[in-house]
């Protein structure tokens, strides 16, 4: 684990105000080559179409993984899948989309046999029990909703800009594109957003054996 990713800032607070504590971005000891990271994205995107989730605004997915010989298992809801969230002024939670089996994802899909992500999938996944492995965009100027997922997160940023900051409870961090990656917990509340003007693109895999502090 880096020694900056469970730093806790001490500030000038009043009692009953909170220290951040960033513990719930863990940054990995792996790094890749950005470039190539870029350079892969860009073959992909110049073939195929995020898809919108169900017609999601400002959001999009590219899944790279999928049940074995099934393409149906990537599209729609399925490039979502479960969350809960409270969208309303009750705080009631409420779940949306639908459950998925993240341990049947494991076939790498074919056409992306030839970038750089089928060698970054395999390193990964030799080190993470991996479901879902996506390519997540966030459009310029939009978040997402106030929600927990079922499991941590593992992500690379791709494409991104210092408006682009994710949140966890009360703490707020940017994870800048330069090959790094980091786990978060999203089992607790959280979203980003995209404050800048260009889209955020980040490799996103749902983990399912990873055990936050």
């Amino acid at each position: 684990m880096d020694a900056d990713s469970n730093k806790i800032v001490k500030l000038n607070l009043k009692r009953d105000q909170k220290i951040l504590d960033f513990n719930d971005f863990q940054k990995q000891n792996i790094t890749f080559d950005i470039l190539k990271l870029q350079e892969a994205y860009r073959q992909i995107i110049t073939t195929k179409k995020f898809d919108d989730g169900g017609g999601i605004s400002h959001f999009g997915a590219i899944c790279l993984t999928r049940k074995p010989g099934d393409p149906e298992s990537v599209k729609g809801s399925k490039a979502r899948g479960i969350y809960w969230t409270k969208p309303d002024k009750s705080g009631a939670e409420v779940s949306r989309d639908i459950k998925i089996d993240e341990s049947e994802y494991s076939e790498f899909i074919p056409d992306y046999e030839n970038t750089y992500f089928k060698e970054v999938f395999d390193v990964i996944s030799s080190k993470y029990k991996l479901g879902r492995v996506r390519i997540l965009l966030k459009e310029p100027r939009s978040t997402l909703s106030w929600h927990r997922d079922p499991e941590p997160r593992l992500h690379i940023p791709i494409i991104t800009n210092p408006g682009c900051l994710m949140v966890i409870d009360n703490v707020a961090k940017h994870m800048p594109a330069d090959g790094s990656v980091w786990i978060t917990n999203n089992t607790k509340y959280h979203n980003a957003f995209n404050g800048g003007e260009e889209n955020r693109i980040h490799l996103v895999a749902c983990v399912l054996d990873y055990k936050f502090n």
